[in-house]
């Protein structure tokens, strides 16, 4: 019996390192780790810029400047009990964790961070990107169906409905990107802006794709899922322990995703200004640099801007973004079918761009407010005075 044993495992096949598969298994546990790093300080840098913007100070007490703030909330969260409803579905319940926590991680495979360093090419990455940003939705109706709680399944229904909605003009906007470079493949978008990035060319589909993101990872004002005064925290209300900090861990994960996907195909990645030839020291510093303008922002808004209603933010997807979505693609198409130059490409987008910000500064500043619509007999009693 020993011998068979040995004689199977001498003609088992030996796994190199260099094997690609291999390859990309080790580095997306490397990024797993460091993402995971950065995701927690990610957290005191919100905290920081949020306190900085409303007049206060922050973490302060846990160590120099609050920096170890992140690791106590880490250590209070796993040492928290984790509790699940009696009534709630244990599959569902416990799946969806996975189902939401998994997409966001392999998402991280096809990011190209320098010229040289990428886990896994792959020639249709924008597609994968954007495919895997989509599969949340699921887990999102898995935690609100599983825990058996009317505000967890209310705020389920509502992430999946945003996301779903919004996922659309995300692809649109994207399409438009890969008519100008006719690749989706983000190395090779990444590239065509060694001169002029994309955002020159595609300034309209440049504010749908940020409008979008936003929406996607469910941040002021698009929060609507979890907001705490209407659904009591939504979908993650019976989440406790680690579980709450896996779902906590994955929304900082999406936004460094999209950060990214936002650096490298509107701003030109590594590549612009400098080029490649600058060392892969300089590229990575670049990369990080573009990649947190737009952590900035999407921090930026929830200091800023107040939550929108649920019609407001069914309405704005489809009667807005769509519509100028397909308008930036109509006008693409157009213009290449003809031979158009860039500077006109450049123009038309510019142009649908300032019409986009004149629809939305009117339908938020002089279009009249709608209020609810109440029926007479709830309507509220007038005075007789």
């Amino acid at each position: 019996m020993r011998g068979q044993v040995e004689m199977m495992l001498l003609s088992a096949p030996a796994i190199h390192v260099d094997q690609p598969a291999v390859h990309a298994l080790i580095g997306l546990i490397i990024m797993t780790l460091l993402m995971t790093v950065a995701v927690a300080y990610a957290t005191w840098y919100e905290r920081k810029i949020i306190a900085r913007m409303q007049v206060r100070l922050g973490p302060t007490r846990t160590g120099p400047f609050g920096l170890l703030q992140p690791i106590a909330d880490m250590l209070k969260l796993l040492v928290k009990e984790d509790l699940r409803p009696r009534t709630a579905d244990p599959i569902a319940f416990e799946g969806a964790v996975f189902a939401i926590f998994v997409p966001a991680f392999i998402a991280v495979v096809a990011v190209p961070f320098t010229a040289d360093y990428l886990i896994a090419p792959l020639p249709l990455s924008l597609l994968y990107l954007l495919a895997i940003s989509g599969l949340s939705f699921i887990g999102f109706l898995m935690a609100g169906w599983g825990s058996d709680s009317k505000y967890a399944l209310l705020g389920g229904m509502r992430a999946a409905a945003q996301l779903i909605s919004y996922e659309i003009p995300l692809i649109l906007a994207a399409i438009g990107l890969v008519m100008i470079t006719q690749s989706a493949d983000v190395y090779q978008m990444i590239l065509f802006q060694d001169r002029i990035p994309l955002i020159v060319w595609q300034p309209a589909g440049f504010l749908i794709f940020l409008t979008a993101s936003i929406a996607e990872l469910e941040r002021q004002p698009f929060d609507i899922p979890t907001g705490e005064s209407e659904v009591a925290g939504g979908v993650f209300i019976e989440y406790s322990g680690i579980r709450w900090s896996m779902f906590q861990l994955t929304s900082y994960v999406n936004m460094y995703v999209f950060s990214l996907l936002a650096a490298f195909i509107f701003l030109g990645g590594w590549e612009w200004p400098f080029g490649r030839d600058i060392g892969w020291g300089y590229q990575l510093l670049l990369t990080v640099s573009k990649m947190s303008i737009f952590i900035v922002f999407y921090l930026w808004t929830r200091a800023s801007l107040p939550r929108l209603r649920v019609d407001q933010l069914m309405s704005y997807a489809w009667k807005v973004l769509i519509p100028f979505a397909l308008a930036q693609i109509f006008l693409n198409g157009v213009l290449i079918i003809y031979d158009a130059p860039g500077v006109l490409v450049g123009a038309a987008s510019a142009a649908l761009a300032v019409a986009l910000v004149m629809v939305i500064y009117w339908s938020v500043r002089v279009r009249p407010r709608e209020g609810l619509r109440l029926y007479s007999s709830a309507e509220p009693a007038r005075s007789a005075i």
